[in-house]
C-alpha cells in the first residue's frame, strides 16, 4: 500500500527573504558569468599560464583526494564505533578545519613542519623540506577537505543496520572480512559522495595553500592562487583569472549536483 505524502505549505511571509536569499547567493555568479569572454574561453584555457595551473591544481587535488579516503575511511569507522565521549572529541578535531579561517589551517601547518615548527628541525636535518613545495600543496588540500570525507561515512556508518556485520560475524568472518565485503559496499554511495566533495574542496582550497606552499608558478601556483595573482596584477591576465574562476564554479556546481542526485549521498 503506497502512502501519498503532502507538503507543508511554506508561509507567505517567507517567500521575499527567501528571495533575497536567493538572489546574494545567485547574483554574484551570474556576475561572474557576465564577465566571461567566451569567444576568448577557449584560447585562455589552453594558455600556458593557465594550462601550468589547472594542471597543478587537478594533480595535486587528486593526489589530496586519494589520502583523505585513505586516512579518512578509518577515522570515520573509528569515530563511529567510538564511546560518545570520545566520539565527541574525535567529531570536533575532525571537523575543526571547517570552521577555521584558512590562514590559520596554513599557519597550523607552517608550526608543524616548518622551520622551527614542532617536526619541522627533525625533517631539516634529515634533509627534507616541505614548506613552499608542490608537497605542500597537497598536505594543505589534505588538511582542508579531509573533514568532508570523514562526516559524510562517519554519518553513513552511525545509521547503517549492522544487522549484516553481525551476521557475517556469527558466521566466523574475522574483522577485515566484514569490513571489506559487508561494511564498505553498503557505504559506497556515502564514500563516492565524501570522494568527489574532498576533490573539488582541494581544487579550490585557497588560504592553507598561500601561507604554507607559496604562490610559486609551476610548483604551487593552483588555480585559486592564478586568481589571487592576477587581480594583484602579476602572473596571468585577469581574462585568465575569471575563465579559471568560472571553471571552478562549473566543477563545484557539478559535483555537489551529482551528490545531492545519489539517494545516500551526503547532501541527501
Amino acid at each position: 500500500m503506497s502512502h501519498t505524502h503532502t507538503q507543508t505549505p511554506v508561509p507567505t511571509a517567507f517567500w521575499v527573504p527567501a528571495g533575497l536569499a536567493a538572489a546574494v547567493l545567485i547574483l554574484p555568479l551570474v556576475a561572474l558569468f557576465l564577465r566571461v569572454d567566451w569567444a576568448a574561453v577557449p584560447a585562455t584555457l589552453v594558455s600556458p599560464a593557465a594550462l601550468s595551473a589547472l594542471g597543478l591544481s587537478v594533480t595535486t587535488a587528486s593526489i589530496a583526494t586519494a589520502l583523505c579516503v585513505l586516512l579518512g575511511l578509518p577515522l570515520a569507522l573509528v569515530i563511529a564505533r567510538s564511546s560518545r565521549p570520545l566520539a565527541t572529541v574525535l567529531r570536533a578535531l575532525t571537523t575543526l578545519p571547517l570552521v577555521l579561517p584558512p590562514l590559520v589551517g596554513g599557519l597550523a601547518l607552517l608550526s608543524l613542519l616548518g622551520r622551527g615548527g614542532l617536526l619541522g628541525n627533525a625533517l631539516a636535518e634529515a634533509g627534507i623540506r616541505i614548506p613552499f613545495t608542490t608537497a605542500a600543496v597537497v598536505i594543505a588540500q589534505t588538511f582542508v577537505a579531509l573533514p568532508f570525507l570523514v562526516i559524510s561515512v562517519e554519518g553513513a556508518l552511525r545509521s547503517l543496520d549492522t544487522g549484516f556485520e553481525h551476521a557475517a560475524e556469527s558466521l566466523g568472518a574475522r574483522p577485515w572480512t566484514v569490513f571489506r565485503r559487508v561494511t564498505l559496499p553498503l557505504l559506497r554511495p556515502s564514500l563516492t559522495a565524501g570522494t568527489i566533495l574532498c576533490f573539488t574542496r582541494a581544487l579550490g582550497e585557497f588560504g592553507a595553500t598561500a601561507l604554507f606552499a607559496g604562490n610559486a608558478p609551476g610548483t604551487t601556483r593552483t588555480m585559486p592562487l592564478a586568481i589571487y595573482t592576477a587581480f594583484n596584477g602579476a602572473g596571468v591576465t585577469q581574462d585568465t583569472a575569471v575563465t579559471l574562476s568560472l571553471l571552478l564554479v562549473l566543477v563545484a556546481l557539478v559535483a555537489l549536483m551529482f551528490t545531492r542526485a545519489r539517494p545516500n549521498g551526503i547532501a541527501a
